[in-house]
Parts: C-alpha cells; sequence; structure tokens
C-alpha cells in the first residue's frame, strides 16, 4: 500500500457511486493514503452537493440511480471548475467521449483498481499546482502569463480570458490550453501532450485530446471547421499559432 504523503491531507474528495461497498472500500483506500473523501450514493443528491460543497476533484460514475453521470456532469459545470474523474462499466467509446463532452476531465473503466485511481488523482490535483512546462522565457524562467493578441491565458490564476472576457474552462481543458499556448510555434504530437496531461503513455486510441481540442477552440475565438490558433497537423499532432 502507498505511504500517505502528509502534502495531499487538504484534498478533499466527493465520490459519487451507488455501489456503497465498492465506495466504502474506495474511500477507505484514498483516506490511507492521505486524502479526505466524502460519499455520494444518490445521483438525484450529488449535483447540489458538488455545487454546495465544491470539493477539490470528484469521482463520478457514469450509471447512477435519479441522475446518469453524464447529466451531473454538465450540470455542475456551469459552477464547478474542478476536476471530474468519470468511471464507467461500459467499454463503449461513445461514453468516454460524451463524458468528455460533457465537462468530464478524465474517464477510468470499472472494475477501477484504488491504486491507479489513487494515481490518476494525484496527477490530476498536482497540475492544479503546476501545469506542464513549456518554453522558458530569456531569464530562464517559464512565463505566468501569455498573450495573443486578444488572448490572455494565465497560468498563476488558471484562467483565461478572449477580448477581456473570462473563458469558461474546465481543469483539463485549461492545461491543454497552457500547454500548447507554453509551446507556440511549436508542432506537439499527441504522445507528447498525453504523456504530459496525464502522465501515461499514449496507446494510440485514445481520443480524449481531440475532443478536448473541438471544445476549446470555439471558447478562444478559433473556427472549428477552418482553425487558426490551434492548427491539426496531419499524422503529427497540434500546433498552436502564436500570430494568428
Amino acid at each position: 500500500m502507498d505511504g500517505v504523503e502528509q502534502t495531499n491531507e487538504s484534498w478533499r474528495i466527493l465520490i459519487v457511486e451507488d455501489d456503497e461497498r465498492l465506495a466504502d472500500l474506495t474511500r477507505e483506500y484514498l483516506e490511507s493514503n492521505g486524502l479526505t473523501v466524502s460519499l455520494e450514493t444518490h445521483g438525484g443528491a450529488a449535483v447540489e452537493r458538488i455545487r454546495n460543497e465544491q470539493p477539490d476533484l470528484v469521482v463520478l460514475d457514469l450509471m447512477l440511480p435519479g441522475e446518469d453521470g453524464l447529466s451531473i456532469c454538465r450540470r455542475v459545470r456551469p459552477a464547478y471548475s474542478g476536476p471530474i474523474i468519470m468511471l464507467t462499466a461500459r467499454t463503449d467509446d461513445l461514453d468516454q467521449v460524451l463524458g468528455l463532452e460533457m465537462g468530464a476531465d478524465d474517464y477510468i473503466s470499472k472494475p477501477v483498481q484504488p491504486r491507479v485511481l489513487l494515481a490518476r488523482i494525484r496527477a490530476m490535483l498536482r497540475r492544479m499546482d503546476a501545469v506542464p512546462a513549456g518554453k522558458s522565457d530569456e531569464s530562464g524562467e517559464e512565463p505566468v502569463r501569455l498573450t495573443f493578441n486578444d488572448l490572455i491565458v494565465d497560468r498563476s490564476m488558471r484562467e483565461a480570458w478572449l477580448s477581456e472576457d473570462s473563458i469558461d474552462l474546465t481543469s483539463a481543458e485549461f492545461d491543454l490550453l497552457w500547454l500548447l499556448a507554453s509551446n507556440a510555434g511549436r508542432v506537439l504530437s499527441r504522445e507528447e501532450i498525453f504523456t504530459a496531461l496525464r502522465g501515461i503513455e499514449y496507446d494510440g486510441q485514445d481520443r480524449s485530446i481531440d475532443v478536448r481540442v473541438s471544445r476549446i477552440r470555439p471558447k478562444i475565438g478559433d473556427d472549428p471547421i477552418h482553425p487558426r490558433r490551434i492548427k491539426t497537423v496531419r499524422s503529427k499532432g497540434y500546433l498552436f499559432v502564436k500570430e494568428a
């Protein structure tokens, strides 16, 4: 069993799972590794709990009584900017894509190993404090704010603005935007992006990066059909254009 990390003791996790035995076992494991965990077993009550409690991260099951995980994710996103990891017992790729489109930051297929879930939670919460590094400025330090004409991306505040209007981004969307923007002018492969954002190797099948890019483009004023800011480079990856 992993050792307790004292720096994680302030992280508050809400697990929304109707299998009470599984939820209790998961909570015990996460708490033994330094996390503070609360449970919700009914989908109908999950939305208000997430909105009111504002946990650092939500582990959300797809199939729930009262309201399913996709609906919950969609409804809480306007009022909750923290990471959401969706659990699904289905292997259907469509469920995973729908979850990302509804605002989930990551997904794990059930049955999930507690060690895997713990690793994903830690990786995601650490990125909240330190997003993947991009290019450094002349002083050798990574900039905290990037400006591209009317688009501003601020790493310290984890916010972005388009023409002075705040952009509504999920945690994972911001991480991807910062990674691309801080490497402006350089093509990043899906392998590089996947490893930087999720800490695991790209399997060649996962579509989460593509879905996330498609969600980010209209938010930053990009044309989804003929993008000028985030370009798809065929067979290579994505390119953030410095002067769009």
